[in-house]
């Protein structure tokens, strides 16, 4: 049956509706079984990856916790400071305040609560998500669990985890604050915090603008603003430099922006043309076109009925214009692979093939891949397929790519792009199709 979907939606208020319009639940059946054992299984395997000596690092974490220390003992060196050369802090104040708290905490206790808290976020994330698109009981629960089994393997979850990366509980805030019920008045509150964190989800306040959610952007924003004024608070040096100076401008202090793992527009355009001055211009112009683009994109897919789809469009669009997108910020493809799963049950003939199809590749293209297959270091992960499995990347090429190194290479802000175009043309039949006589909206078939 065909399915009529709202004019404009209203988020979570009526949690009976999803993208499609229509829940989807049922009991426990064959299905839920199987992916039970697949749970279990994928999560015993992960164990006993994760386990492999020197598989956790928890590097990242290490960076985060002495600039914690910093702030306790030696707070006007925060952005002098470097753990070795090349490698500082490069957050904001604000995280920099979260960071000291938690340095008050063993490292081993660090580590782990970082590991575990992070992995209930990625199966917390995709539970939001199938709420978001209308999956109620057994089925939620069961789809949940499957995109957690499968989402396990991906590469940028597995550098997050084995780094100790922020990125999956950042991911866990926002979706969590776009969750929630529109009457909530603190609604937004999430994407600001996580924007005081790192500056990345502020685009989500200008999709919030576009959505006409001028509330939520407002509370987005005055969450920002306190953020910003805690640091300024504890740390005024340190946030007079970071927010006065346009030290936060800079992308370089995060790491070299060509490097293979900078998955963003900026790195393409600079291994490109042979450097990230001479990208500079091409990329802002190219920068402009595609946020407006895309948050235009997010922004339809929401007024639609189709707000996770929209939401999840703004994020792809975050990760392409940010001037460093390193491959664990990919993390946004969980919920990306929950929005394609949702498409393909509820499509019929091509259409839920082809969906199916675009879950499977995209799972493929991002799955942690090893670069060895035997030995010592068999099954250790070198950045998927990001390379094409060439090992550690040489510098010497990273400006002379030809042939297939334009995709290896590029890969993840490639498919990025994928599926940035996939959101637009899925925007752009659902605008046109709301002045049929009909009133669909571009709405999707779904199960009988």
């Amino acid at each position: 049956m065909l399915v009529r979907a709202p004019a404009a939606c209203s988020d979570s208020d009526h949690p009976e509706t999803s993208d499609a319009g229509t829940p989807v639940g049922g009991g426990i059946g064959a299905g839920q079984l199987v992916t039970a054992v697949a749970v279990v299984v994928s999560a015993g395997c992960y164990l006993l990856y994760l386990g492999r000596p020197g598989m956790l690092k928890w590097f990242d974490l290490g960076v985060y916790n002495h600039a914690g220390l910093i702030v306790r003992h030696h707070p006007a060196r925060l952005y002098r400071w470097q753990l070795e050369p090349g490698i500082k802090f490069t957050y904001t104040p604000f995280a920099a305040l979260i960071f000291a708290v938690g340095s008050k905490l063993s490292l081993t206790t660090l580590h782990w609560l970082m590991t575990l808290t992070s992995v209930a976020a990625l199966a917390l994330t995709g539970g939001l998500t199938f709420g978001g698109l209308g999956w109620r009981g057994a089925r939620r629960a069961t789809a949940a669990a499957a995109l957690f089994a499968a989402c396990l393997w991906l590469e940028p979850v597995v550098r997050a985890l084995q780094l100790g990366q922020i990125e999956l509980l950042l991911m866990l805030v926002i979706v969590w604050d776009l969750s929630l019920p529109d009457r909530r008045w603190w609604k937004g509150a999430g994407i600001g915090i996580a924007a005081g964190i790192k500056m990345v989800p502020l685009i989500f306040i200008p999709y919030l603008v576009l959505c006409g959610k001028f509330r939520q952007a407002l509370v987005a924003s005055g969450a920002m603003a306190v953020s910003v004024l805690a640091g300024f608070a504890v740390l005024p040096g340190d946030s007079a430099k970071w927010w006065l100076t346009g030290y936060f401008l800079h992308a370089g202090n995060t790491g070299d922006v060509s490097s293979l793992v900078n998955q963003s527009l900026y790195a393409v355009l600079a291994r490109a043309m042979g450097g990230s001055t001479q990208a500079t211009p091409v990329w802002l112009l190219t920068d402009v076109l595609v946020a407006g683009v895309g948050l235009s994109a997010a922004a339809v897919l929401h007024r639609r009925g189709q707000p996770v789809a929209g939401w999840v469009a703004c994020a792809v669009t975050g990760l392409l214009v940010s001037p460093v997108s390193w491959d664990q910020h990919w993390v946004w493809l969980v919920p990306v692979l929950a929005v394609l799963a949702d498409r393909a049950v509820r499509t019929r003939g091509w259409a839920r093939a082809g969906y199916w199809g675009l879950t499977v590749v995209t799972v493929g293209t991002y799955t942690a891949w090893p670069s060895w297959w035997y030995g010592p270091h068999a099954f250790r992960t070198h950045y998927g397929l990001i390379g094409f499995f060439a090992g550690p990347h040489p510098y010497a090429e990273m400006y002379h790519l030809h042939g297939f190194q334009l995709v290896t290479w590029n890969l993840y802000a490639a498919g990025g792009v994928v599926m940035l175009g996939l959101a637009i043309a899925t925007a752009t039949r659902a605008w046109r199709s709301a002045s049929t006589p009909d009133g669909t909206g571009g709405a999707l078939a779904a199960p009988s």
